[in-house]
């Protein structure tokens, strides 16, 4: 097939869950199809450099989102109130997005045209028929915003959020000619909140081999606990705060030396204010997760708010990690609670949980082993993009300019 790509962002560097999703997806389809990857560029030359990793041509449209709490941002925000888009929408609506589409769909023929995340649909010609490929059910998550917030009037703004996320989701997936999601609960939620039937979903991944240990496991008797994440998205700053705070006061009582690495890109003012606890280090952005996951005990989840699926709980299970989570950090996954993996949603029951893992090592590698065992078997990426590359195959609508189309199958 020869498929255009839009998504809103590059994939370098590569930081975020559903930039890892989206590469490795396309790493494999690379090698089958012909992929044109047009996405909203920011000017790293890396993005550039290696986009021939997974695609045969880059369209990169030039674009610099405000940074949070800057003035333009603020400028933006104030503005998306009066709009009828979401605010997250109205501030990756690019004209010169659109302009390059249809320019590219004058003179190109595409089998299927893949809109890579909710929020690049904003920039699609409105003819345009497109298969939606959903990492987040968008509505969900503002909507768990509006029901973790204690400020009445940033309770006020999520509601307000949410409402106009449904109406553009809803009407996102009913354009679409098909719906992908990355787990059956979101295909599910899909369904009822847009009334459609048109909609699928694949697995999540990892490549187990990247993240397999190089050296023996850490010394049984240290206690130490990491998170691995974007520490500018939403949920993981509410989730770490609310665990810094709640869960490991708690474990301390039992484990008063035990260490909280944060590992993660950008982290926001109230993470990097997390460092002034005892015992807990920020990183920021990191070169290689890896060590931080071999160097810990425990790889803890602790999400309060989100959709999709946690490309870190299967990450931390290759790197033979013991997990505890939320049930919203391990929504989505075919996870077995007290086998491969830990679920606790009060301060108490997490902090149980954990304590349980650091106080018997036995226990915390009978469920690291169970953990490696579930994704080396069932989750490698070769499959995930072959449930993809089958979905898609069968909403192929050849699209474009006047020439015949090509294959490079």
């Amino acid at each position: 097939m020869k498929i255009l790509w839009h998504s809103s962002g590059s994939l370098h560097p590569t930081t975020r869950g559903g930039q890892i999703r989206t590469l490795e997806m396309l790493r494999r389809l690379r090698t089958r199809h012909e992929i044109h990857y047009l996405a909203l560029h920011d000017g790293s030359p890396e993005a550039l450099a290696r986009s021939s990793e997974y695609c045969f041509k880059a369209w990169p449209v030039p674009f610099v989102l405000a940074p949070r709490a800057s003035a333009r941002f603020w400028i933006q925000t104030a503005g998306a109130l009066f709009s009828h888009l979401p605010v997250m929408v109205a501030r990756k609506r690019s004209a010169a997005a659109r302009q390059l589409i249809e320019q590219v769909l004058s003179v190109e023929h595409f089998d299927v045209v893949v809109c890579d995340f909710l929020t690049p649909v904003v920039n699609l010609p409105s003819t345009q028929p497109f298969v939606l490929f959903e990492h987040n059910v968008e509505t969900v998550i503002w909507r768990r915003y509006a029901e973790s917030a204690s400020d009445p009037v940033r309770r006020a703004f999520f509601r307000s959020q949410a409402k106009r996320l449904l109406a553009f989701e809803r009407a996102a997936c009913r354009r679409a000619t098909h719906v992908i999601t990355v787990s059956e609960a979101d295909a599910e939620l899909l369904r009822e909140l847009s009334g459609i039937s048109h909609v699928s979903s694949i697995p999540t991944g990892v490549d187990v081999e990247y993240f397999s240990r190089s050296g023996p496991p850490v010394d049984s008797t240290s206690t130490k606990l990491v998170f691995a994440g974007s520490m500018d998205w939403m949920p993981n700053i509410d989730g770490m705060v609310w665990f810094v705070r709640e869960v490991l006061p708690l474990i301390r009582r039992r484990f008063p030396q035990c260490t909280l690495t944060i590992a993660g890109r950008r982290p926001a003012a109230a993470i990097r204010a997390l460092a002034a606890e005892p015992l807990v280090q920020v990183t920021g952005t990191v070169e290689d997760i890896r060590p931080y996951l071999w160097n810990a005990d425990v790889s803890i989840v602790p999400l309060r708010i989100g959709s999709g699926t946690r490309l870190k709980v299967y990450e931390s299970m290759a790197a033979e990690i013991a997990v505890v989570s939320t049930t919203i950090g391990a929504e989505g996954l075919a996870v077995t609670s007290l086998e491969d993996i830990r679920l606790a949603d009060t301060p108490e029951a997490f902090a149980g949980a954990c304590v349980e893992l650091l106080a018997h090592p036995e226990l915390r590698a009978r469920q690291a082993e169970a953990g490696l065992r579930l994704v080396r078997e069932k989750f490698s990426w070769e499959k995930v993009a072959a449930c993809f590359e089958e979905i898609l195959g069968g909403h192929v609508s050849v699209t474009g300019g006047s020439a015949p189309p090509r294959h490079r199958e």
